[in-house]
């Protein structure tokens, strides 16, 4: 009896000096790779759970969550890594993943209020291709949305706006040039429309830089009428029912060049224009963005 006792107490720990001297086997699956920008959902699938977990997405991001979600901005191939951890001992697993460029022209609106995807439109390749420039030269980042107006929109893309100081004036700055009005029948000034500013000039030429996002207020047939009526043009029913369900600002059709549309992060439009604004409707507190090209 007591070399049976002696027999399983080594056996013990044989097995724990085993357990002990195991490394970790990291493995994982995913879905929803496709075209950027891409959320995918990584699924932990390592047989035997480790002390902890770390992932390398591949494009300078990372996560410590066991099974996380992560967005890959750009198109390509990416080499992430998982590595799990148990004592002193580690081991990584590391799988490709390819993602596509999209189809449509996309850019990403980065605040701290969150981010704007939004789609350009290739029926105003002058407005389409001038944002890009600008964008992918860095010239938006760190400028403010510097005109905020509950109902109506949010402005920005004034160079002078960057470091500017509190009550400094803004709203004049931007290149020594204008872009020609591209006036477009599908783009309308429904919530989320993305449209050039300008100054008051009879070619209704945009600016080269400064541009304004849709908040808007609820839109009635009757003023959708009116608008047809005094600019010579008809709204599609498309337009129509956009226009009654999410509203807009229908009396600037025609008036100004929309060249895009927000198609995710219109709530981010209703935190900015919820903040306190100065004379002159400068939020109180600046609302900086960062613009991205995805492709």
């Amino acid at each position: 009896m007591k070399s049976n006792h002696c027999f399983n107490y080594a056996l013990l720990l044989l097995t724990a000096a085993m357990s002990a001297c195991a490394l970790p086997k990291p493995s994982f699956t995913y879905g929803g790779a496709g075209e950027a920008p891409a959320p995918v959902e990584f699924k932990n699938t390592s047989p035997k759970p480790a002390e902890g977990y770390h992932w390398d997405f591949g494009d300078g991001n990372s996560s410590e969550e066991p099974s996380p979600k992560h967005t890959f901005y750009a198109s390509g191939t990416y080499a992430v890594k998982l590595t799990a951890k148990t004592g002193n001992k580690s081991k990584t697993y590391e799988d490709n993943i390819s993602i596509k460029a999209p189809k449509f022209c996309l850019v990403l609106i980065e605040t701290d209020y969150g981010n704007m995807l939004v789609r350009l439109s290739d029926g105003t390749p002058k407005h389409r291709d001038n944002f890009l420039k600008l964008a992918e030269q860095g010239y938006y980042d760190g400028t403010l949305f510097h005109r905020v107006i509950d109902g109506f929109m949010i402005q920005g893309g004034d160079p002078n706006s960057k470091n500017a100081k509190p009550g400094q004036q803004l709203g004049m700055g931007g290149p020594d040039y204008t872009i020609d009005a591209e006036f477009v029948d599908s783009l309308v000034h429904i919530k989320g429309a993305l449209a050039a500013a300008r100054t008051n000039n009879p070619q209704k030429s945009s600016s080269g830089s400064q541009f304004y996002i849709v908040h808007g207020s609820p839109v009635t047939d009757g003023q959708l009428n009116q608008t047809e009526g005094g600019r010579n043009f008809r709204y599609s029913k498309v337009q129509r029912d956009a226009y009654l369900k999410v509203g807009g600002t229908p009396f600037l059709d025609r008036e100004y060049t929309v060249f895009g549309q927000v198609i995710q992060g219109l709530e981010v439009i209703d935190k900015i224009t919820a903040q306190p604004t100065l004379p002159g409707d400068r939020p109180t507190s600046d609302v900086k963005m960062k613009i991205k090209v995805i492709k």
